[in-house]
């Protein structure tokens, strides 16, 4: 009860407490709509509410806070780096509902403070003491036995248990430790913590710690006399561990003096805003807590707002309960004479003072390089509205030609005084940051010391809502949605021989260009995020997407080492083996012709040798493409075959061995190649500049290319695969029996498939019957015909018609599934995960070949998709589990069903296996599969030995 002298009353919550409480004092739970967990949003809203409701009179508080931990790694990760490493991870269904937490208490009109490097107990600590210095009394709300050394009788400072409600005063300190609170610190450095690891003095507990204390006065002094202790072992205890004791001390000991993320005026209680709390509970789907509320909830005592309070809403939903402006906000006019170009400190303030009364704001980095990993910063924008929208050059410079004489001066802040006013802004946990493609400003960003979180991506929101119905660049996107074409690049940067680096732009251009870029990300975050909720589509995007640009923006600027040397000696050989392919084909026609010219060869296959089959193109040339060279090859022309070969080493010396080393970085010989998340309608990932995905590794050729890729001196590369994953998800999605027993008994699937197929007994199995149950099960994935079938074995199409007749016998369920997905596509025009991602497939709408490559594609996607989902989840767990378990191992490539990784020699043996666990139970627990996944891993100098 806080002293009647002293009318202003501090509660802070120890919100992480109130979090884990919440989620383990409930069932799972659920939203209807979309599947979203929210278990502990309830059940923090229900404990928050019975917070407020019981809170009254007297005890009223004039201000309160809920305190939250920012992260799991603080400066007592520093001081000891076994701090709290055996806490498991958090839940997966937890996960997505923290950042929902903290909307759920700006939803009740309360702040969510948190500070990295710092844990919630040291914020309490801080804001306590500067209440007491302020004379107010001070309420903890948490059931942390680490609290306890804050309580202070005199002083007003108590601990409250949020669920027996009752009061922690000294008494209840002592009865606990022994002690009385300001000997709990010392106390627990003797007993130590299991719960948080702290390892304190072996053996000594509860007891003989108070006892020590009482006799020696504190810690200092039972470590000065421990000489005196008359027990022989528990004295040699205090001698032998002195440092450790010493350093458990550190450890327990809260910091009171936190640079406050705000101050204490900012949490004085106010009305939460109705509209805004009801609207987010209906959202959530908490019916009956809505209905309690009553579409307004009182302050626990009235209070004069003072002028620091913001007075927007608090609330910025991330799932759209009530939208950051209204619907025609977004689709308004463009005004891109509102924007401001900011030249000065002060401006710069004053837009980073308007962002935080925001809350959501849309950012965007310009750059003079399209590599993250190498550009440099010209200027940031920033968007906090429709039409307010700024842009800060940073990085303009004069040349030849440029007159600034525009209006615009060439007058920029420092750089550096610039990101030292952004950093804390765009790391602020409080501050949802949204960008179009993200994974770019993430990683240009980090370069210059910025770590933005949290941030929503429209590229991913647009992608988990209509992948594969159109793409998700941000200019299609505003056409799309917004009905407004914004400036195109080559209209300030030119194009061509006129093309120009942007930091070359006069910022009156530049200004309009970039700053309007900013506008339209927020604006399409305000149309198409509250989609997700609606469209059931949240628990998607938030485990299959929001995480990912992160975590490639961390792989891509580590990048990955290349030997130049044998990429040399590679481009020689295959320089020379294309030479003799040129001279044999020379030999076969009896003249020489250009290998590379479809018009010489159309001629020669066509009309000089008359070959039966060949197609004109629009141009009325002969069509002499890959697939035409392959029916010939099929079909016995020694010909097509050499083509075939001239092609593949051209790729192959053309694509790689000749340009690799021109993408490698000069000082480091490191290739940093960029992911794309959203180029695929399945969520496989691609790369390009260069492309890492397509280097072939069916043909000795191909792999000897990846010999080239190695590890930097002192480690080596470690390639984790998952073995045979679409033909296990095919077990599971169809339900097959046969497949599903034999994945689980660890056979030979090719074999079994063939034992099964021909009647042949296992023992008696061939290569080449094996060769065709494998051409069949790989081809079943991709919905392969009878003609398809035929030309891959070699065979006539009446017999491959046969083999998938028979293969659809001994394992009906996956016509049974191949008939289902035809049927439901047709219906419904998508396909699904097992994870839930919506693979859009327009043209099963089309006629003949084109509704048959549709329903192939719908066949395929389920599976192929539920495979990229699952790498996509292994690959957002990967970083934290390397981290909380100490390995400094880095993930460095993700190559469809592959991750690559870069560890220290002293390493590999003891992180494959936590690299296999990962991967392995990617899906869990949200998804069980029937069938085992089996993730080989193997290490090696170099790539292709990794493998």
């Amino acid at each position: 009860m806080p002293d009647a002298a002293s009318p202003q009353h501090l509660v802070l919550i120890d919100g992480s407490g109130y979090i884990f409480r919440a989620y383990h004092g409930l069932p799972p739970l659920t939203r209807k709509s979309d599947g979203l967990p929210v278990g502990a949003v309830a059940g923090f809203c229900n404990m928050l509410y019975k917070l407020i409701k019981e809170h009254r009179g007297d005890d009223a508080p004039s201000h309160l806070a809920v305190i939250f931990d920012a992260g799991a790694k603080t400066f007592r990760n520093e001081i000891y780096d076994q701090y709290k490493a055996h806490r498991p991870p958090a839940p997966e269904d937890l996960i997505p509902q923290f950042p929902l937490i903290r909307e759920a208490t700006r939803a009740f009109g309360l702040p969510a403070i948190e500070l990295q490097g710092f844990e919630a107990d040291d914020l309490i600590c801080t804001y306590t003491k500067l209440a007491v210095e302020a004379g107010m009394a001070v309420t903890i709300v948490s059931s942390d036995k680490d609290l306890m050394q804050l309580v202070d009788d005199a002083r007003h400072v108590r601990l409250m248990d949020p669920v027996k409600s009752t009061p922690v005063h000294a008494a209840q300190v002592v009865e606990k430790f022994g002690v009385p609170p300001e000997l709990v610190v010392d106390a627990q450095a003797l007993i130590g913590d299991s719960s948080d690891n702290v390892p304190g003095a072996p053996g000594i507990g509860v007891k003989t710690a108070a006892q020590l204390l009482t006799d020696f006065g504190d810690l200092d002094g039972v470590l000065s006399r421990a000489s005196e202790i008359k027990q022989e072992k528990r004295r040699q205890t205090l001698i032998d561990f002195r440092e450790q004791i010493l350093m458990s001390r550190e450890l327990v000991r809260l910091r009171c003096d936190v640079e406050p993320p705000a101050p204490i005026d900012d949490f004085v209680l106010k009305d939460a805003d109705g509209e805004v709390l009801t609207a987010f509970l209906t959202t959530m789907e908490f019916a009956s807590l809505a209905r309690r509320v009553g579409g307004t909830l009182s302050a626990m005592q009235a209070s004069t707002a003072i002028d620091k309070v913001p007075t927007a809403p608090i609330l910025r939903p991330l799932y759209g309960a009530k939208p950051v402006a209204p619907a025609e906000a977004a689709t308004a006019p463009f005004d891109l004479d509102a924007y401001a170009c900011v030249q000065t400190l002060d401006d710069l303030n004053a837009w980073i003072a308007e962002a935080y009364r925001a809350q959501v704001i849309a950012i965007d980095t310009e750059t003079d390089d399209l590599s993250a990993s190498h550009a440099k910063l010209c200027g940031v924008s920033l968007a906090t509205g429709p039409n307010r929208a700024c842009y800060i050059p940073l990085g303009h410079a004069a040349s030849e030609g440029l007159d600034f004489g525009d209006g615009a001066s060439l007058t920029q802040i420092a750089l550096d005084q610039a990101i030292h006013a952004l950093k804390p802004l765009l790391e602020d946990p409080n501050i949802l940051k949204v960008g179009q493609n993200i994974k770019y400003d993430l990683s240009v960003l980090h370069r210059y010391g910025v770590n933005v979180a949290p941030f929503d991506d429209t590229m991913l929101i647009s992608y988990v809502l209509e992948g594969g119905l159109h793409g998700h660049g941000m200019d299609e996107l505003s056409q799309l949605h917004l009905g407004h074409t914004p400036i195109p690049f080559k209209e300030v940067c030119g194009s061509g021989k006129s093309l120009k680096s942007f930091k070359h732009v006069e910022l009156a251009p530049a200004t309009r260009y970039a700053a309007e870029d900013a506008d339209v990300t927020l604006r399409l975050w305000q149309v198409l995020k509250p989609r997700l909720a609606r469209e059931g589509l949240a628990t998607v995007y938030e485990t299959l997407e929001r995480g990912m640009p992160s975590v490639l923006s961390e792989m891509e600027l580590a990048g990955i080492r290349i030997d130049p040397q044998v990429l040399q000696a590679l481009s020689h050989d295959f320089g020379i083996r294309m030479s003799e392919i040129e001279a044999e084909a020379h030999a076969l026609v009896g003249r020489p012709f250009n290998l590379n010219s479809p018009q010489q060869l159309g001629q020669i296959f066509f009309d000089e040798m008359a070959l039966p089959g060949g197609k004109r193109t629009a141009s009325g040339q002969w069509a002499t493409d890959v697939k035409v060279l392959e029916d010939l090859a099929e079909k016995g022309q020694p010909l097509a075959k050499l083509l075939l070969d001239y092609r593949q080493m051209a790729k192959l010396k053309g694509t790689y061995t000749d340009n690799l080393t021109g993408h490698a970085d000069p000082n480091t010989q490191r290739i940093h190649t960029s992911f794309h998340l959203a180029a695929t309608p399945t969520g496989r990932l691609s790369s390009n500049e260069p492309n890492l995905q397509n280097i072939p590794i069916r043909t000795a050729e191909g792999r000897k290319i990846r010999r080239a890729f190695i590890a930097k001196p002192g480690h080596r590369l470690i390639s984790a695969d998952y073995s045979q994953i679409e033909l296990r998800l095919l077990a599971h999605i169809g339900d097959i029996p046969q497949l599903k027993e034999a994945f689980a008994r660890g056979d030979d699937i090719h074999a079994m498939t063939a034992s099964e197929m021909f009647e042949v007994p296992m023992a008696e199995m061939t290569s080449e019957i094996r060769r065709r149950a494998k051409a069949i099960n790989f081809g079943i994935i991709y919905g392969i015909s009878a003609f398809g079938l035929s030309n891959q074995l070699g065979i006539e199409r009446g017999e491959a018609g046969r083999y998938i007749e028979t293969y659809f016998e001994r394992f009906p369920g996956i016509k049974a599934y191949m008939d289902s997905t035809k049927a439901f596509v047709a219906a419904n025009g998508y396909v699904t995960t097992l994870m839930g991602r919506k693979i859009h497939i327009p043209e099963i709408n089309g006629k003949g070949a084109q509704k048959a490559f549709a329903e192939r594609a719908a066949i395929n996607a389920p599976i192929q998709g539920t495979a990229a989902d699952i790498i996509r989840r292994a690959m957002m767990r990967m970083p934290r589990a390397l981290r909380d378990a100490g390995f400094t191992t880095a993930m460095l490539l993700q190559v469809h069903d592959e991750l690559i990784f870069e560890a220290p020699d002293a390493e590999v043996e003891t992180v494959m296996p936590l690299i296999r666990d990962v991967m392995a139970k990617a899906a869990e627990p949200a998804y069980q599969i029937s069938v085992p996944l089996v993730v080989e891993a193997h290490a090696a100098d170099n790539w292709d030995e990794a493998h």
